[in-house]
């Protein structure tokens, strides 16, 4: 669980900063074609994300590819499984990762094996023994994409995406993961680290990256595409109302988002929005939500800090909110997630 510790600022402080400007070609690409790769189970912000996934698919701005586990859980595919069929997209790949070591126990994921009078109130289908491995599917996914037609959104573990710079070529693509992530991605869009704290000394050691610090440090040494990050301090300053919890997913008799986030806290908690940043972002870089830091080169220390440097025509830049944007942030955040199924 992330630790609420952080002392932030909601302004610019003395980076320069601007907003993302306008992509002319955006309409041209038409819906994001993005991969979510998350640790769901450990925080509902994942879920939630998922769920703005589905709600901007349905829109026709993103098309969901494929997600990717760094939680290795036994309901966690079957989760995110039950959470695609509720939204009727069950066909949506799931790639599992099988690590003991981060199969950690769950305060939500017991929803996909609840059942009422004998039937699965969630519905799903998919067997994590048989499911793909992640970075498998990765492989799979990334090669049938057009180039450069890729968007990445990591809101868990680095685990993954550095095993994938390493795979070798395959039956689904000669290149190597690295060769293949050059070709086909056009940005990764990231939550995790910690960037702007009053104190700008201050050492936060961010949930995600000290989870797999090796990872961590090898995607940031070596990923070869741009990489926004979304701070701790960004979704930490814009929690999600409870009042929308309480109220907003009423049009079903049982929702696996509310009902996920009263498992993991009750309201009037209210949740910060983490990886739901991550996601705004990555579908709508240029709606003005956040404004970008300057570019520059994220590092990863021995101790999982993040160490942004800045660095002209870097790889890296960081979101930054003021009042302004988070309240904007804040409200497309709950129109998206409560957002009826289409079918609803």
């Amino acid at each position: 669980m992330r630790t609420l510790s952080l002392i932030l600022i909601l302004f610019t402080g003395t980076l320069p900063v601007a907003a993302p400007a306008a992509d002319p070609s955006a309409a041209k690409r038409g819906p994001v074609q993005i991969i979510f790769d998350t640790d769901i189970g450990n925080d509902v912000d994942d879920a939630m994300a998922l769920g703005v996934l589905h709600a901007l698919q349905t829109r026709g701005e993103c098309e969901l590819l494929t997600v990717t586990l760094t939680k290795s859980h036994p309901l966690t595919g079957p989760f995110v499984d039950a959470v695609n069929t509720f939204y009727g997209r069950g066909q949506i790949p799931v790639g599992v990762r099988r690590d003991p070591e981060k199969s950690g126990e769950s305060k939500f994921l017991k929803l996909a094996s609840v059942r009422d009078d004998g039937q699965l109130r969630y519905p799903h289908d998919l067997d994590p023994a048989t499911a793909p491995e992640a970075k498998d599917l990765l492989r799979k996914t990334l090669a049938a994409q057009p180039d450069g037609s890729v968007v990445i959104t990591q809101v868990g573990f680095f685990s993954n995406l550095a095993a994938l710079l390493d795979t070798p070529g395959d039956t689904h693509s000669p290149l190597s993961g690295k060769e293949l992530i050059k070709q086909k991605v056009r940005l990764l869009s990231i939550m995790a680290g910690a960037f702007q704290t009053i104190d700008h000394n201050n050492h936060y050691l961010e949930y995600n990256v000290v989870n797999d610090i090796p990872a961590a440090q090898k995607l940031a040494r070596e990923w070869p595409t741009p990489i926004v990050w979304s701070g701790f301090e960004i979704g930490i300053t814009v929690r999600y109302p409870a009042v929308s919890i309480e109220r907003d997913f009423a049009y079903v008799a049982h929702h696996p988002i509310a009902e996920a986030y009263q498992l993991y806290e009750h309201t009037p908690h209210e949740r910060p929005t983490w990886d739901l940043t991550s996601v705004l972002y990555a579908i709508r870089p240029d709606r003005d939500y956040f404004a970008l830091s300057p570019a520059g080169r994220v590092t990863v220390d021995n101790d999982g800090f993040t160490r942004f440097t800045p660095q002209r025509d870097g790889r890296d830049r960081f979101l930054i909110l003021n009042e302004v944007r988070a309240a904007r942030t804040r409200e497309a955040l709950v129109q998206l997630t409560s957002q009826p199924p289409a079918r609803h």
